[in-house]
Order: structure tokens, then sequence, then C-alpha cells
């Protein structure tokens, strides 16, 4: 596994955490455990030959993670390398608790956030119009709509499980809109873009990311506050679950990037950097959209018994669009 989501703890990274950390007054019983680590990662600032284990610390989305990291047993626990009191404090993270998505709490939850779900063009849609999901089964838009492609991992999807999940939706809604003459497109750009040139009013279930930057550039697309929508929306981490390697060539120093990471400053640039809203209570979300925030009781469509519903609803979908 390569890229910029699956971190190799380096020399670099170890220098700049290690001046940072040493800032830090050490007044507490986990001094000593925090110090002795940071003697021990400094030992192994330098980098591994390749080999088998070749990963210290996995920062990713929660699929990849659940179904074949987990399964492959790829993870450590990963609370034995919480060393800050912050960062293990559960009043610290919302809902009182660090959230784990897998028993042996290896895989960690980082930045729940809401999803936009339905994306317009304000030159031709006025926003109030949607107060339900099923304002989408209205007749002005049909062969009007345009959606990511449900059927492959991707938001298209996480908006279908959601469909699917909420208990004012389910089948018989997905059904309906499947009866909008959708168009179904695989990339985002394309997808916006379609909205934003006037192709379409209306897109579901896309990227968030690529609308917003696409609005910075002055393309006419908006995104509906989910707030006003009367189910809500799904909440999903995208690329900020949490994980340690099993056997990392570097120990030490992962806990002390996970440490960094997990505290309010690791967590406001990580959150500011992707657009995210962090699980830390004390993390300014300033950056995002309000609407962003998760609401009580909003539907996970990253758990693992949403993992399972994408599979019970896979057949259906390949049933009202057709194989991928």
């Amino acid at each position: 596994m390569q890229g910029s989501s699956v971190f190799n703890v380096r020399i670099l990274a170890l220098a700049f955490l290690l001046n940072a950390f040493t800032q830090i007054s050490f007044a507490a019983e986990w001094q000593s455990d925090w110090e002795s680590t940071l003697a021990a990662a400094n030992k192994e600032n330098t980098v591994r030959k390749a080999g088998r284990y070749l990963w210290d610390v996995f920062v990713h989305g929660t699929t990849t993670g659940l179904e074949s990291m987990i399964p492959a047993g790829a993870f450590d626990p990963l609370e034995p390398a919480l060393i800050f009191p912050d960062v293990k404090d559960p009043k610290m993270w919302r809902g009182g608790e660090l959230e784990f998505l897998d028993p042996n709490r290896t895989l960690m939850v980082m930045t729940p956030f809401q999803r936009g779900i339905i994306f317009y063009n304000p030159k031709l849609v006025n926003p109030k119009e949607f107060k339900s999901y099923k304002d989408l089964l209205n007749p002005k838009w049909k062969g009007k709509l345009v959606m990511d492609d449900p059927r492959r991992a991707g938001p298209g999807q996480a908006t279908l499980t959601f469909f699917y999940l909420h208990p004012e939706l389910g089948t018989d809604f997905i059904r309906a809109l499947a009866k909008q003459q959708i168009t179904i497109l695989k990339d985002y750009a394309q997808e916006v873009d379609a909205v934003g040139q006037g192709r379409y009013p209306v897109l579901i279930g896309t990227a968030d990311f690529v609308a917003i930057a696409r609005a910075k550039q002055g393309i006419p697309i908006a995104i509906v506050d989910a707030r006003q929508l009367k189910e809500g929306a799904d909440v999903s981490p995208a690329n900020g679950s949490l994980a340690l390697f099993n056997k990392a060539p570097h120990p030490n120093a992962a806990k002390v990037y996970i440490n960094w990471l997990l505290s309010k400053e690791g967590q406001t640039v990580f959150a500011r950097a992707n657009g995210y809203v962090s699980a830390r209570l004390d993390v300014p979300t300033d950056h995002a959209e309000p609407w962003r925030v998760p609401q009580p009781g909003a539907i996970k469509t990253y758990t693992k018994a949403a993992q399972q519903a994408k599979d019970n609803l896979m057949p259906l979908l390949i049933e009202l669009f057709g194989n991928p």
C-alpha cells in the first residue's frame, strides 16, 4: 500500500515531532512513559530496508480497514499506544468515548462528519424546494437528475446505503428514485461539472470536496444544508480512520506520531487540511460548514453493520441500475 494516506514515519517527520513535544511540561505519571518513548523513537530514526513490514501508521478510509486490513490481521490494538492523558480521556471525544469499529479496538474513527448529499445549480434551483429526500421524487425532476454510481465504493454508494438504512426511506424510496430516469456517472469532476454547466440541475451523492473546490472557482454549484432535510444526513469519516500496523518497523516513532495526531494540535491541523470535523470536542470547526458537525442520532454509513447493509443492498442496485 502506498500514498499519502498511509504514513511510514521517517526521519524528518520524527525530528519535527520530537522538537514539538520537547516543549511540553511533563508533570504527570505519564511523563516517564513518554520520555522513554521519545528516547526509543530517537534511536529508530534510520529507515529500515525493504522487508515484510514496511508501514507504521494507517490513516485511511474505514472500508479499506474493515474489509481488507482487519481480516488480514494487519493491525495491533491502538489504545496501548496512547500516552497523553487528554488523548485517552473519553470526555474529550464526541459521544463520550474514543470510537473503534472492531471488537479488538484497532481501527479508530477520528473525523466523523455529515456529508453533503443533494447538490444543485443555484441558477436553476431554489434549495428551499428540498425539505425531504422524497422531494427528489417530484415529477419535475424526472430525467433531470445525475448521481454518482452507487454500485461502486464511494459517496454514491454511501448515499444509497443511507437511504437504505433510514427507517423513513428504505427500499421503497430507492425503487421510486430509480424511476426518475437518473443519469449515472463514475467521475466526480464530470458529475459536478454536469451540474455547474447546467446540463442537470440536481446531483445526488457526489464527493462534496470536489463540489466545494469547484464552487470556490466560481462554478455555480451548491450543497443543500442537511439540517433543512427531514431525514438529515449520514455521518462518515472519509479518510479519517486511524490504526497502528502490526509489527511496525518504527513502533516508538509511530507512538509519537499517533499521540500528536490525536492531540488538539494534530487534530486541528488534520481537520483543517482535509475539510473534516474532528471527533475531539476541543478542536475548532470554524473551517467547515456548520451542517457538517454530526447531529445526535445521525446514521453512520461506515460501521461494520453499514458494510453488511451495503452487501444486502447491492443486488437491489444491480436490479435497478444494471451491472456496473
